[in-house]
């Protein structure tokens, strides 16, 4: 039989100190580890803490309105939304008149002819004080030209009326400037037998002191109104006192300062709206 070994007391009581011991090494080891990692939890908080992230300082609120007020008034302001409507009116308008600008020499190139005009072209004529007057005489100016007769009974009445109105109403214009071309109002016969430039002279009075009043033979009177695109009717080689019909076409041709058609303007169009189509081209002549 085997014989069991009993530790002596003495053995016993080393062992456990031995162990107690050890523990407590252990533990005071644990404790140190410990510190030390706090300790540099806490170096690097205070070097977070330290380091700024924003220049920007919080402005705190002074009053509870003002708190409330800023909340409900969120990013945007009034100042902002005004701004903002103020940009979006400016460029609406912006595009607006440039696309009226382009409209208008698109206008203007298309009636241009190669080589002549396709309507207007040269002639020699004579005014209502007997002066000679030629297409170079509306060069460097807008002309606006209007043929009719003395003895027409309404139509050129009427028409002569809004004429006058119209270079009222470009003259006096805001829009233009020293350097804007004037507006020459001419005023074509077609009927030269009974219209002559004394006949002119107390019939355009009537109507407005700028119009020029222009006759010739009844060969200049037919060219020109064939060179403008005139419907022309009066017979050649009336007798004095001789009743006859005298038709034509019922517009006003704008010409340029070069000599070239630009845009006709009708019956259709009120004095204002002749105006502002004659204003808008003579605005955009930058030659």
């Amino acid at each position: 039989m085997s014989k069991s070994i009993i530790p002596s007391r003495r053995l016993l009581t080393t062992f456990s100190q031995s162990l107690r011991n050890e523990n407590s090494r252990s533990i005071d080891t644990q404790c140190c580890r410990l510190t030390t990692l706090r300790t540099q939890a806490q170096q690097s908080c205070q070097s977070i803490s330290g380091r700024p992230f924003s220049t920007t300082t919080i402005r705190p609120y002074k009053t509870v309105q003002e708190q409330r007020s800023r909340y409900r008034s969120g990013p945007f302001s009034w100042k902002a939304g005004l701004l903002f409507l103020t940009s979006g009116a400016g460029l609406i308008y912006y595009f607006r008149s440039e696309k009226a600008r382009m409209e208008r020499k698109r206008i203007a190139e298309a009636t241009k002819g190669v080589g002549r005009p396709k309507v207007g072209g040269p002639f020699t004529l004579t005014d209502q004080t007997g002066k000679p007057f030629t297409d170079q005489d509306m060069r460097g100016k807008y002309s606006l030209v209007y043929f009719g007769f003395s003895h027409c009974p309404d139509i050129c009445p009427e028409e002569l009326d809004k004429m006058a109105q119209m270079i009222d109403l470009v003259s006096t214009s805001p829009t233009r400037t020293a350097s804007t071309p004037s507006l020459l109002p001419i005023f074509i016969t077609c009927d030269p037998a009974r219209d002559t430039p004394a006949v002119l002279d107390a019939y355009l009075s009537e109507f407005h002191p700028a119009l020029i009043g222009l006759t010739g033979t009844w060969e200049q009177i037919k060219d020109i109104c064939k060179k403008y695109r005139v419907y022309f009717s009066t017979p050649s080689g009336v007798k004095k006192g001789e009743d006859y019909l005298v038709d034509h076409s019922i517009y006003f041709y704008l010409m340029d300062p070069e000599g070239d058609f630009v845009e006709a303007i009708g019956r259709q169009h009120s004095p204002q709206q002749a105006a502002t189509i004659i204003l808008g081209h003579v605005n955009d002549w930058k030659k």
